[in-house]
């Protein structure tokens, strides 16, 4: 018999200080940074702890200023730490974004070789804490950070599948980090397999799967292992298909788009929180369209994130 659950929701990743340049132009120009937050599993934690759910967070930082500032944040969002390190040897990552004024994806450069996130391994792996939790929430930007932690991130998901706990991943493809596409490819569909929910994007599919249709990337997955599979499609929406149907889920209008950075993370926060409260996987992705599209009209990658209150606001409006 498996133990009763910890927590609603682990997931594991690095979390790391961003700087966002105060005025617009390149990076190179930019005097002036807001420091915020950054992490696509940090974002999510943050997402779904605002929304009430009970949420633990796997990683390490450096034992520096930035590592402090973040442990602080955890701290203030009310996110379960006890199995964040503190990294005596290696540094905490960051990364720098530009102010766009015109609603484009911000330019972005990452300082992450090396941090202490990257040292994550196998030893690092809370298997009672994980696996008495709900559910296990993945991206593919962990596997691609190093190799011992992309070992711990398959661990982990092929532990909470054994003990019968729900897994949601996102590629959240980034390709620097990979020696070539191939290997990406090869390594995110075969995390995909170990999950129940696949949340790729429109072009990270056709990229991942060589496929170019959202019902034929659909049923890659399905085939493949996931119970449930919602290709992002940006403004326009979502795709969604499991056992019970598929179809489109229209987008939430937006008058101003201040920062991309973000959007899929809360889109996954909507998904996920739907899922675990027992609604229906169209319903879930609703509720993941709204809060994408409230976190594109702030600055930070989390700013955006509803309370609960706001969220029913937001549903009430776009009913």
């Amino acid at each position: 018999m498996s133990p009763l659950p910890l927590l609603d929701v682990v997931t594991v990743g690095e979390a790391m200080a961003l700087f966002i340049a105060g005025q617009a132009g390149g990076l190179a120009q930019a005097t002036h940074f807001h420091r915020a937050t950054a992490g696509a599993e940090l974002n999510v934690a943050v997402g779904l702890r605002r929304l009430g759910l009970s949420v633990g967070y796997v990683s390490r930082v450096g034992n520096d200023s930035f590592g402090q500032h973040l442990l602080a944040f955890l701290d203030a969002e009310g996110i379960d730490r006890r199995h964040v390190q503190t990294d005596q040897q290696h540094p905490t990552g960051f990364m720098l974004k530009t102010l766009e004024t015109d609603g484009k994806d911000p330019a972005i450069e990452y300082f992450r070789r090396g941090s202490a996130a990257s040292h994550l391994n196998l030893a690092d792996y809370p298997q009672a804490y994980c696996t008495a939790s709900r559910h296990l929430h993945l991206t593919g930007i962990s596997p691609g950070v190093s190799a011992s932690l992309c070992e711990l991130v398959f661990e982990m998901a092929a532990q909470a599948r054994l003990a019968g706990r729900s897994v949601s991943f996102d590629p959240n493809l980034r390709p620097r980090l990979w020696p070539s596409p191939q290997v990406m490819a090869a390594t995110m569909n075969r995390l995909a397999a170990s999950a129940d929910l696949v949340m790729p994007g429109l072009s990270e599919g056709q990229l991942l799967t060589g496929l170019d249709s959202m019902e034929a990337i659909a049923d890659f997955y399905l085939e493949g292992g996931a119970k449930q599979v919602v290709i992002k499609l940006g403004a326009e929406g979502a795709y969604f298909a499991d056992q019970d149907g598929r179809g489109i889920v229209p987008g939430i209008p937006v008058k101003k788009v201040v920062d991309t950075v973000g959007a899929g993370d809360g889109f996954a926060v909507g998904v996920i929180s739907g899922l675990l409260e027992g609604l229906r996987l169209p319903e879930a992705v609703a509720r993941g369209n709204v809060i994408g599209a409230r976190v594109v009209q702030f600055p930070g990658d989390c700013d955006g994130l509803p309370t609960r209150e706001q969220l029913r606001a937001m549903l009430a409006v776009s009913q």
